[in-house]
């Protein structure tokens, strides 16, 4: 744990859609709808921000056969992981002259 993250524009994107509810617990479908990402991307994101300590994971305890549907995987950021992000996306903004807004977690109409 602990290790460094790459804020890429896909890391951004990811964290924005944190930080839009940071009290909310998120799964892979409605992360993957909120930044416009695909499943390929997403998760290794999360994997590497799990690692980093940044997100914490649980299953859902539900019955798969009485919910009718899969469980899901939630995700939520740490307490450290909200300051991390916070902290990074300020730097993003800042690096970008101010002028620009933060990587917007959902992707513009075509």
């Amino acid at each position: 744990m602990g290790s460094e993250v790459r804020v890429t524009t896909a890391v951004a994107r990811v964290l924005a859609a944190f930080l839009e509810d940071a009290t909310t617990d998120r799964y892979g479908l409605d992360l993957i709808g909120a930044t416009g990402l695909p499943s390929g991307t997403l998760y290794p994101i999360l994997v590497r921000l799990q690692r980093a300590g940044w997100v914490d994971s649980a299953w859902e305890q539900i019955d798969p056969v009485e919910a009718g549907r899969p469980a899901r995987r939630y995700y939520r950021l740490t307490p450290d992981g909200l300051a991390r992000a916070r902290t990074e996306l300020a730097l993003l903004h800042q690096q970008l002259g101010g002028t620009a807004r933060p990587a917007s977690p959902k992707p513009r109409p075509a």
